[in-house]
This record gives C-alpha cells, structure tokens and sequence, in this order.
C-alpha cells in the first residue's frame, strides 16, 4: 500500500518537472526519436505556439514537433528511427546531459560524416564521443564546410578536372582534408590535380 502512493508520488513529480523557460536558450541538442507510446503517460508541459509539444522528466524532455533544426536561438536536431517513420510529427529525447551552449563566436562544432548513408552533420564539442582530432569551427564556419561535404557527396560535376580512377576515394580524400584541416577546398582540390 505504502509503496503504490510512494511511485503515484514520484509520478506526479515527474508530470510537474519543469525547466526555467530561459534553461534552452542559445543550446544545442541532438535528440533521439523514439516511439510514441513513451509519452502515453506523460501530459503536456508546454505547447508552443509553432506546434511543438514538451514533456519534461527529471531525466530530460520529450518534444513532439514537425520541425527540427534550428529553433529561435537553438541549434536541435533529430536522428531518426531506422526505418524512418512515415509521420510528419516526430518524438524526440534527449537526457539533460546532452544540451550544449552555443553561440556564434566560439569554436563549438565539428563535423561527422557519414560515407554509408552520404551524410554530413554538426556535433559539439562537448559531446562525449568527440576524439578531438576533428577541427573545431564556429557555427558559420561549420554550416560553409557542411555546404562543400554536402557538394561533394551527391555532385560528380566538380571531379571533371581531375585525374582520378575512383571518385569515391578521391571525394573521401578531400571531404577527410575539409574535416580535419584548416586547409580551404581550393588548397585541398589543388593537391589532387
């Protein structure tokens, strides 16, 4: 008997959790989508004017949204289900660990690339699986880099002045220079003419 009021107790401070609205402001966040049904217990703690639904937990907060990227003055995003899920609306989850400052002027990201699904993407530097051997670049910095990966990865229009017997090891030679150097691409393209 005890031990049932004790966990509907801790249920309902789990529903009651909320961060100071001013916790997100100029954060970074990768969440995590996941199914649903995790928040079938949960109530809305905060419903913005976009559309986006919050759920806050001790452990960290669930957003229901169908839009991620850059927020206001945050930088979420959102790594799929595999397979993706068809819906428009995504639940997201993200432990309160994994929000990073961010701002403009620091060296704060580095970019991951992805050579199997030919993807590029941002992590922060405070990221526990960053290795340091990736450059830090500041988040206009990083969005130009992302831009050349990105080219490099879905064009082939930019290879035709090369000498090359393989494109791909030749695109991973140049996207490996962008991401772990302070070399410009013109520096990098002129080493493989």
């Amino acid at each position: 008997m005890i031990r049932i009021a004790l966990s509907d107790y801790l249920c309902d401070m789990e529903k009651n959790f909320r961060p100071h609205p001013n916790s997100f402001k100029n954060t970074f966040c990768v969440f995590d989508e996941i199914d649903i049904e995790a928040i079938s217990n949960l109530k809305i703690q905060y419903d913005s004017k976009s559309g986006s639904k919050y759920y806050y937990t001790k452990a960290g907060m669930y957003r229901l949204s169908n839009h991620w990227g850059r927020l206001a003055n945050s930088k979420w995003r959102l790594e799929p289900l595999e397979p993706e899920t068809k819906s428009k609306f995504k639940l997201g989850y993200a432990s309160w660990q994994s929000f990073y400052p961010d701002n403009a002027v620091e060296e704060l990201y580095y970019l991951e690339v992805n050579y199997y699904k030919n993807t590029v993407n941002y992590q922060h530097k405070n990221n526990p699986t960053y290795d340091k051997k990736a450059i830090l670049r500041t988040s206009f910095e990083t969005t130009k880099r992302i831009k050349q990966v990105r080219n490099l990865l879905n064009l082939t229009s930019w290879a035709k002045y090369f000498d090359y017997d393989d494109i791909d090891v030749l695109r991973k030679k140049i996207i490996t220079d962008l991401v772990f150097t302070n070399k410009t691409l013109e520096e990098i393209k002129k080493q493989f003419i």
